[in-house]
């Protein structure tokens, strides 16, 4: 299908379909930051709720097909959010990657071609949230259920459940709330993944509390201190706090490390800035995109697994994959064993070649992915030039023209990829390993989150005085 054939053949079904399509309206004015606040508050509210509301029908399956992804959606097993911000995310990236590869061309300088794009990424998002679900429901619970009507009722609540989650989404997004749902809810996540790691006061199995905090105050209490700083299973440690607060220091430090290039204004005379070139100029969206493959590995192996080699008797199944048939949460050999951490020092120990292979697997991964989205994210020098023309402002020292820019632009792109990447799937990698609380894909999605709030308060600030420039600062 040529390029200009699928755009045009979006617009027409956008067009069909879009007086149908439920939409949240947009506040008729711009609301206050407190009002903003309380509405992503009651968003959050809703979520965390449907997070502890149990699946009617379902039973808990032998183990848990999205462990390696739960962080990334969200989510909560067994609960109204088991797919979490899932389809959410799968629709929006398969819609950037289409638009940044140019097979969808659509002009976001013009309001009402950013809608049709906005309209089409729903549309997609309700495919992909029917899919997931029947699939999931299906091949997840399925086996579990005798009455197909219960299955049905399963599948539907799945369903409803992640429309009503792209709504609050939605409703965040189109200025009722702060930001966007997607990243309030991964954030949420993580902060009760750390918080239940420091405090949790339920019995952790050796003999202890889960949390490292009342963990503590018991050792102390029996005058027993040798155990606090590592401990088995996995169990939270101050090894794994010291680690956690050293991820989030280094991650902190490296977010503030940037190359700032001098931009004068063409509207406003007297005008004049930097453009900040972050050394994590890509994100977090190459760990994102690595995470989620690694998740989608394990699931299908997985489901391989439990079909074709649940004995682990098949020399060419085993080359992909192997499960302990007696407890199969997580990989013993195969493929899949050395693209999944041993999460923990203890388990990292028994197998460092498992450890140090998940690292470089980590680092290259998420290089390739860093390299890819900058091509097809809209990041590239290339296009960062046009951003930058199109927002008013010009490079003093350099004609008001793409190639000159671009050339500037190529001399630290290209690099603060490479090494912000390689930094990012580095500390991935080894907080994954070591186990540091909220797991390390995690910590550095709630930082990155946070950073990014942080900087969404100072846009509003500038787009009062540059509402363009506060657009194009709100890209990087």
């Amino acid at each position: 299908m040529a390029e200009g054939t699928a755009t045009a053949l979006i617009r027409r079904v956008v067009v069909v379909v879009e007086p149908y399509l439920p939409q949240v309206p947009k506040p008729k004015k711009k609301l206050q930051l407190q009002t903003r606040l309380l509405w992503s508050g009651l968003a959050l509210l809703i979520y965390m709720v449907m997070g502890q509301t149990p699946l009617f029908g379902a039973t808990t399956p032998e183990f848990d097909f999205l462990a390696f992804a739960r962080v990334i959606f969200a989510s909560q097993q067994g609960t109204l959010v088991e797919l979490g911000i899932g389809p959410i995310v799968t629709a929006g990236l398969l819609m950037q990657l289409l638009r940044g590869s140019d097979i969808l061309k659509f002009n976001f300088k013009k309001p009402e071609e950013r809608g049709v794009f906005q309209t089409a990424t729903k549309l997609v998002t309700y495919v992909v949230i029917i899919i997931e679900s029947s699939v999931y429901g299906i091949a997840v619970y399925g086996p579990n259920i005798a009455d197909p009507n219960v299955l049905y009722i399963l599948v539907g609540q799945l369903m409803a459940a992640s429309i009503i989650v792209m709504f609050l989404d939605e409703m965040i997004q189109k200025g009722w709330g702060l930001g966007s749902g997607i990243s309030l809810f991964i954030m949420a996540g993580v902060a009760q993944q750390i918080l239940w790691s420091l405090f949790s006061p339920l019995p952790g199995g050796d003999g202890g509390y889960i949390g490292i905090v009342p963990y503590l105050a018991q050792s102390a209490i029996a005058g027993d201190l040798s155990s606090v700083f590592f401990r088995a299973n996995q169990l939270p440690s101050i090894f794994g706090l010291l680690l956690t607060v050293g991820v989030l220091l280094i991650l902190v430090f490296t977010q503030g490390m940037k190359i700032e290039i001098p931009i004068v204004s063409t509207k406003y005379r007297g005008f004049s800035a930097v453009y900040p070139i972050k050394l994590m100029y890509v994100s977090n969206i190459p760990v994102i995109l690595a995470s989620a493959l690694t998740a989608n590995a394990v699931f299908m192996g997985q489901m391989f697994w439990a079909n074709f080699n649940p004995q682990n008797n098949n020399a060419f199944m085993n080359l992909i994959a192997q499960f302990n048939p007696t407890s199969p949460s997580s990989p013993i050999g195969g493929l899949i064993y050395y693209v999944t951490p041993p999460r923990g020092l203890d388990v990292a120990v028994l197998d460092p070649g498992r450890a140090i292979g998940y690292v470089l697997f980590m680092i290259g991964i998420v290089v390739v992915f860093g390299k890819l989205w900058v091509e097809l994210g809209g990041l590239s020098p290339k296009k960062a030039a046009e951003n930058l023309l199109d927002a008013d402002v010009q490079i003093p020292g350099f004609r008001r023209s793409n190639k000159p820019i671009e050339s500037l632009l190529n001399r630290y792109i290209p690099s603060v990829t490479l090494i912000g990447s390689i930094i990012l799937g580095t500390l991935a990698g080894i907080s994954d390993v070591l186990g540091v609380f909220g797991s390390g894909i995690g910590i550095l999605l709630m930082v990155d989150i946070l950073i990014n709030y942080y900087n969404q308060l100072i846009r509003e600030q500038v787009e009062t005085v540059m509402p363009r420039l506060g657009a194009l600062l709100g890209r990087r």
